[in-house]
């Protein structure tokens, strides 16, 4: 009976040591770890316009080795997906960006020294005429804070700025 106790005392921790390292990203994409879960913004709205709310869902992939983030505007007016990971062979971070509206984006993430990180991407055939997209993105006292800037017909827009808070609402696609 002991050593039946001690099996299963053995297995629990086991488990649990595995389950709590099964949990974690490579050491190249521990900067995501308070991104991990699911966020919401509203955009900034002229006057008249229609309300704009992003649902952003961030998690572990492929055993840590990848981030995956799904979202949609106005629960999925347009939405996208991506996979973020450490490639070996650039030693940067690098992502793919696949969207409702059929063009994707690929692109790479510096993080900087104050533990946020820049994206820069190059965008594949958007109607509207955007061919690159640069963001900011910040973890700050429990709230992600964007700030993205498009190059659109060869000239950079003034930076759309947007502050997500935690949320339970789903991502959602048509």
């Amino acid at each position: 009976m002991k050593t039946f106790k001690l099996l299963i005392l053995g297995f629990l921790l086991l488990h649990s040591y595995g389950v709590s390292a099964a949990k974690s990203l490579v050491s190249e994409l521990k900067i995501f770890e308070p991104y991990l879960g699911t966020w919401q913004a509203d955009f900034p709205v002229a006057g008249g316009k229609p309300a704009m709310q992003d649902v952003s869902h961030w998690e572990r992939a492929l055993n840590g080795t990848a981030v995956r983030t799904l979202h949609s505007i106005n629960e999925g007016m347009y939405g996208g997906e991506s996979l973020i990971f450490w490639d070996k062979s650039k030693q940067k971070v690098v992502f793919f960006y696949f969207t409702t509206a059929g063009f994707y984006t690929q692109g790479t993430m510096e993080v900087q020294d104050d533990g946020s990180f820049v994206a820069y991407e190059d965008v594949a055939g958007n109607q509207d005429g955007i061919t690159q997209v640069k963001s900011t993105s910040r973890f700050v006292d429990g709230q992600m804070e964007v700030s993205t800037q498009y190059l659109k017909h060869g000239t950079w827009t003034h930076p759309e700025k947007r502050r997500y808070t935690r949320s339970s609402k789903a991502v959602k696609f048509h």
